[in-house]
């Protein structure tokens, strides 16, 4: 006999911002879609993230990423950088547009709750 097959049918993981976690992890409950997250750290500049496991059925792919597009904004912070050829080294802010969400759709396969 083959076990019932399992609504879920994608794996979305995405990587928001530290800031943005409780509200993105209680957006994506509230569609019926539990969420895990692992702490992350970005790359370029070193910022704490997390990269949230939300398995759902590809139906609700679509309502899911309005969610997350609605609950994880991008910010301006300010990097400061030496001025090049300046005859003392002042730093100078210069914008850099962080935040957001970055989204990947996985297609699953198969998948056991043991």
């Amino acid at each position: 006999m083959n076990p019932p097959q399992s609504p879920i049918r994608l794996l979305i993981m995405a990587v928001v911002q530290e800031q943005d976690i409780e509200n993105a992890t209680s957006a994506a409950e509230s569609l019926g879609a539990p969420a895990v997250y692992l702490t992350s750290t970005g790359g370029f500049l070193g910022r704490r993230n997390a990269t949230l496991l939300i398995g759902l059925p590809k139906s609700m792919e679509t309502s899911l990423i309005e969610t997350l597009h609605k609950t994880c904004r991008q910010r301006v912070e300010y990097l400061t950088m030496p001025v090049e050829g300046a005859p003392m080294p002042l730093p100078t802010p210069i914008p850099v547009t962080v935040g957001g969400a970055t989204i990947f759709a996985l297609p699953v396969e198969h998948f056991e709750e043991i």
